[in-house]
This record gives C-alpha cells, structure tokens and sequence, in this order.
C-alpha cells in the first residue's frame, strides 16, 4: 500500500498518524528507506519494473518492461491492484476525478493492458473489503488510495483515519494471521529533500512474521521489490531488484 509524498520526519513520531504510528512500534520499521527519485511515478515503476521508466508524471504509454505482473504470473501467483476510485474494472485510462494512474503502475503494464483475462485484476477498491471477507485476496495486493486518502491532497490525518478504517480488519483475517505481509510505504518524501535521489520516506512492515524492531539499513524500492519477490516465491530478478538484496532483518 502506497501513501504520498510525505518525508519521514513528518510521518514517523508524528501525532497526525497514531495509527501508523502503533503498526510502526509493534512491528517492523525501516529508519533508512530512501525513495529513487521525483515525482511520484518514477517509483511507482521502480517499485514493480525496478526500473524508473519515467519521471513524467503526465506519461500515457505502455509499458513493456519486465514487471512483477509478469513474473507473479510465472511463478503461478494471483495478483489485483485496488484502486480507489477506479471507475470501473479494467479501466486501463487516464486519470479521472480522485483516481490518478500514476499511482496505480500495474495499469501501463503491457502484461495487464493487452491481456482481457489480465485487465480484470484492475479493480475499484470497494472490491477489496468483498474479496477479504469471502477469503479471496490474491497472492499480491496493490492498493491505491485515491488522492485525497493517500496524503497527496488530504491531510495526514484523514490518510491514517483511512489505513485504520480500511486496512486494521486485514490484520485481523485468520488468514493474514498466518503468514500475510502488509507493506505501508510513502512514494517520495517533500520535494525539497532528494537525498540518494527521492528523499527519506517511511517504510513499515506489518505481519505474524515480521521481525518486529527497527532496520536502519539502507533501503530503496528495489530492495522492497526483491522483498516482496521472495516472500512470495518468485523470480526476483526484475530490473534493478536483480542485483537488490531483500529487507531480511525485518522480513523473512
């Protein structure tokens, strides 16, 4: 789940976020995770190409680059994206009221765009709490609040109301209990801070196997997508996540 456009310092420790916050004390933080880059999409595409492909965030292309879909798909895994406020199934368009495309990456893939079966894995995000409580999430989940509820122009405050509201009867599934991994990350941090290329942001891992304490590792986007490669089983060798070694001290 990705959040937007906040810097560390004004999300970990803040009172705007309690209960980031609490899932950040119970269970695993990583106190150097760094974006790759500004603006926004540019991550969005590391964190499932490992690669930036752009740093346009008016980019409408499809794109063909090696990608998670692809290799979720290969190692016989099951995948959606939930986007708040996608105006329907399938919707592969530009951007339209709070839904913007470019925070939803998993919509430029070619794998997704030219496949009818594929496109349907593109779902609003009132899909989720339906697939949760019927016990049919798919191995990997994408999730997009829309631009008010991930920070980008709301308030902290009402993207943490929205994490609690929406994401705490996850944690609570019997089968999230077992072995689910929830990864809250922000995109990049303010402008204004582009250390080691998109500034110092705010990465928690959340789950029964997450090693619980604090990594002060340094982290980026390839690294969490070889994080997440590996805690599903598949080929990790997407882009730059190849040669990225995986957030082991916080999860398994």
């Amino acid at each position: 789940m990705v959040e937007e456009n906040h810097g560390y310092s004004s999300v970990i420790g803040s009172s705007a976020m309690p209960y980031l916050n609490s899932l950040a004390t119970k269970y695993g933080l990583a106190t150097q995770f760094y974006a790759n880059t500004h603006p926004s999409i540019g991550n969005y595409f590391m964190m499932t190409t490992g690669q930036i492909i752009t740093n346009n965030d008016s980019y409408s292309s499809t794109v063909s680059a090696d990608n998670i879909v692809s290799h979720l798909l290969t190692g016989g895994k099951t995948w959606k994206s939930y986007a708040e406020n996608l105006p329907s199934v399938g919707y592969t368009g530009p951007d339209t009221g709070t839904y913007a495309r470019k925070h939803n990456p998993l919509a430029f893939f070619a794998d997704v765009v030219n496949s009818p079966a594929q496109k349907l894995n593109l779902v609003p995000f009132t899909q989720f709490a339906t697939d949760l409580n019927s016990n049919q999430l798919p191995d990997f989940s994408f999730v997009a609040p829309n631009l008010s509820d991930d920070a980008h122009d709301g308030s902290l405050q009402q993207a943490d109301s929205w994490l609690q509201t929406n994401i705490a009867p996850l944690l609570s599934n019997p089968s999230f209990q077992k072995d689910g991994l929830l990864i809250i990350v922000f995109d990049e941090a303010e402008t204004t801070d582009s250390a080691h290329g998109g500034g110092h942001i705010a990465m928690v891992a959340v789950g029964p196997l997450v090693k619980p304490g604090q990594s002060s590792t340094l982290y980026q986007f390839p690294n969490l997508l070889k994080t997440i490669t590996n805690y599903l089983g598949v080929d990790g060798n997407i882009g730059s996540a190849g040669a990225a070694a995986p957030m082991s001290d916080l999860v398994p």
